[in-house]
């Protein structure tokens, strides 16, 4: 029953929410950092090897942050 203590709730919203924010500007700053646009790339140009490097750097990133949430 220790899940539904609403300080616990809370904090896991609290720390979901903290970390896709930081997923976010990472990604940002992925996208700042490669030359050309990550979209033009994937969505004009079918560039499969971009799309699937982003999604590997997102699930790296999301890993790194879940691990740092959780301890």
């Amino acid at each position: 029953m220790e899940y539904l203590n609403p300080k616990a709730f809370t904090a896991s919203i609290v720390y979901s929410l903290l970390g896709i924010f930081i997923l976010v500007v990472s990604f940002y700053v992925f996208n700042k950092l490669t030359p050309g646009t990550l979209r033009k790339e994937i969505m004009e140009d079918h560039n499969t090897a971009l799309a699937i490097l982003g999604a590997a750097f997102m699930l790296a990133v999301a890993l790194i942050i879940s691990a740092a949430i959780h301890g």
